[in-house]
C-alpha cells in the first residue's frame, strides 16, 4: 500500500522547502499496523526515479536484512523522514571533452529540510501504528530522540521511550507523553560503503527478530 497524505501537509512541506534543493518526492509504503515501521533519512536517485522507498543499492541490502528475521517488504512499513531527494550542485570537468558539467549528487537532509516535513511524518506514525519504529542511521534516530541520540552508542538496543513531534507553531520538537519502542540501527547504507560493519549489523538483525517475537 502506498500511502496517500493530506494535501494540506503537501502544501505545507512545498512552502517550508521552498529554495531548497530537493527533487521528487517518494511516499511511504507498506502494510499498516506492522510489526516494523522502517525509518530511513530520504531518497536517493533511484528511489526519486521510481517512487519506491530504499529500492536502489541500500534497499537491497535492507531486504537482505530483513529476509534473515523473516520480513519482506510487503509486511512492513517503509518511509524517511524527508520524501524527496536532498542532492547538492557541483560543477566538475568532463575528462574527455573538457566541458563543464552540472552533477547533482545525494547529500545528507538538513535540520531544517527534516523540520519542513515533520508534521507529515507525524501524520505518517500516526496512520501506520507500527509495533516497533527502527530507525536506520543517525538522521532518522536523531529526529525521533533529538541531536545527542547517536546510532554507534545505540544501534541493536531496545528502547522503551518518547519520541519528539513537531511543535505546533512549527518552531521546533517536543516529546510525545506516551513512551514508543525503537530498535536503531545502521543505515544499510553504512555497509555498503563499510564492509566490516556486516557482522554487526547482522548480529543487530538477528536481536531485532528475537525482540520482535516477545513484543508480539
Amino acid at each position: 500500500m502506498i500511502i496517500q497524505y493530506p494535501q494540506e501537509l503537501l502544501d505545507e512541506v512545498h512552502q517550508r522547502v521552498a529554495g531548497c534543493n530537493l527533487a521528487g518526492f517518494t511516499p511511504g509504503q507498506g502494510k499498516l499496523k506492522p510489526d516494523l515501521m522502517l525509518v530511513g533519512e530520504a531518497p536517493g536517485r533511484h528511489e526519486e526515479v521510481h517512487n519506491i522507498p530504499f529500492s536502489g543499492a541500500s534497499g537491497k541490502e535492507l531486504m537482505k536484512m530483513l529476509a534473515t528475521i523473516g520480513y519482506n517488504r510487503e509486511s512492513v512499513y517503509i518511509t524517511s523522514v524527508v520524501r524527496q531527494r536532498p542532492y547538492s550542485i557541483k560543477k566538475v570537468t568532463d575528462k574527455k571533452t573538457g566541458a563543464q558539467v552540472v552533477k547533482k549528487p545525494n547529500r545528507t537532509p538538513t535540520r531544517k529540510e527534516v523540520l519542513a516535513f515533520a508534521n507529515l511524518f507525524d501524520w505518517e506514525f500516526e496512520q501506520v501504528q507500527p509495533k516497533i519504529i527502527v530507525p536506520l542511521g543517525n538522521t532518522a534516530l536523531q529526529r525521533l530522540l533529538g541531536s545527542q541520540a547517536n546510532i554507534g552508542q545505540l544501534h541493536g538496543q531496545l528502547l522503551k521511550q518518547p519520541i519528539q513531534h513537531a511543535k505546533e507553531d512549527g518552531s521546533g520538537y517536543e516529546l510525545s507523553t506516551t513512551n514508543s519502542l525503537l530498535v536503531p540501527m545502521y543505515h544499510p547504507a553504512a555497509v555498503l560503503y563499510s564492509r566490516k560493519l556486516e557482522p554487526t549489523v547482522r548480529e543487530d538483525w538477528q536481536r531485532l527478530g528475537k525482540i520482535v517475537k516477545k513484543v508480539k
